[in-house]
């Protein structure tokens, strides 16, 4: 859902916040082969992360991994993070090993950003994190809440392309301008003085105004790097309308071009998709989804 501080001008870059999801998901198991094998989706990206983790463990690489979904890759949703901390936690459990998340984290270099990744798999829900100091090995987690159980995100997709990530992202951060400090103060008083507390009273419009705020500014700061508040301008269009339609945390995820927002109650999601869907008729590069938010975190069954 965004940054809050890219400045770090109290010694601090970045700062996330985020919420795990129920539909959108890896899952995978792990069994013993004569020679490591990897199959299913993603396959190739997990034979890489296997390889690297069985390397740093010193353990075996006799194994079969099956991939049976996996998160799409650089939209924006965090797919590598619990691709790796998921392979690696489930090597954990093999090898009994007595290893938790951000031991797997730190070996994967995960965190190196956002610490949302880490800790929804660790503990569900919606995520602040305090960003990064001088030795921070990953972003430490400041909130973590429940989100109501009524609540729903619609999710859209634009099928065509991927947000900036590897080289040109790490590129993009390094030609970003300075973020004003100002603008740094007002959002985290915006999130600890609204946003949250509305969460915690279930006013999803109130939280959903500060989540919208927060996307704009951060927006624009990315604007020249990704073209745009919205790195997709046909998720752009279709995210006014659903915000016309009384939606609300209006954003996009990451670097996109995944946007987002949210509504009160599955009847209203899927009216809302659906007249997204027929009023996007003729525009075959978009996909909408309602998800909801999951409050647990990863599941390790041995």
């Amino acid at each position: 859902m965004g940054f809050i501080d890219l400045s770090g001008s109290l010694g601090r870059h970045f700062g996330s916040i985020g919420v795990a999801l129920n539909e959108i998901n890896t899952t995978l198991s792990l069994s013993y082969a004569a020679t490591l094998t990897v199959s299913g989706h993603a396959s190739e990206r997990a034979l890489s992360c296997i390889q690297s983790l069985c390397s740093a463990l010193n353990v075996s690489d006799q194994l079969h991994l099956e991939l049976h979904s996996s998160i799409p890759e650089h939209v924006g949703l965090g797919s590598g993070t619990q691709m790796a901390i998921a392979i690696g936690m489930a090597l954990n459990a093999f090898y009994h090993l007595g290893l938790n998340v951000r031991d797997i984290a730190a070996l994967t270099a995960r965190g190196a950003r956002s610490g949302i990744g880490i800790a929804i798999f660790e503990q569900g829900g919606l995520i602040v994190d305090g960003g990064r100091g001088e030795h921070t090995i990953a972003p430490p987690v400041i909130s973590r809440m429940n989100v109501p159980e009524d609540w729903r995100f619609i999710l859209v997709f634009d099928k065509r392309g991927q947000g900036l990530h590897g080289a040109d992202e790490i590129q993009a951060f390094k030609e970003l301008p300075p973020f004003p400090q100002q603008e740094a103060a007002r959002l985290c008083y915006l999130l600890m003085m609204q946003g949250l507390p509305a969460l915690a009273e279930n006013n999803i419009n109130l939280f959903g105004d500060v989540i919208t705020q927060l996307q704009a500014s951060v927006g624009e700061h990315f604007s020249d790097a990704q073209g745009g508040v919205f790195a997709s301008s046909e998720v752009a269009s279709a995210m006014t309308y659903l915000q016309e339609q009384g939606a609300v945390a209006i954003g996009q995820t990451s670097w996109g071009p995944t946007g987002f927002c949210a509504v009160q109650g599955i009847n209203v999601a899927e009216k809302l998709k659906q007249q997204l869907e027929q009023r996007n008729v003729a525009c075959a590069n978009l996909e909408v989804l309602v998800v909801s938010a999951r409050n647990s975190g990863g599941e390790v069954l041995a």
